[in-house]
């Protein structure tokens, strides 16, 4: 082989290596924002629940003191 040779070969290692590497990086990045997402959806639920919990009261509330006021009680 020539001195071309080598160095393409020489270029083609280092090329994969990184290559290598960046994959590895995406799947990390992959599986932290697989986390992120299960991590959201958790939160979004939880938040969903409460709010809902908190009209439901709020409404139950009203309509008794409209009941009280109208004397339907």
């Amino acid at each position: 082989m020539n001195i071309e040779g080598d160095a393409r070969v020489a270029y083609d290692l280092a090329m994969e290596a990184r290559i290598t590497r960046l994959e590895v990086a995406v799947e990390h990045l992959q599986r932290d924002i697989a986390e992120l997402k299960a991590d959201v959806r958790a939160i979004r639920t939880t938040d969903f629940r409460l709010i809902f919990g908190a009209i439901i009261t709020v409404a139950l509330g009203n309509a008794a003191l409209m009941a009280k006021a109208f004397g339907w009680l």
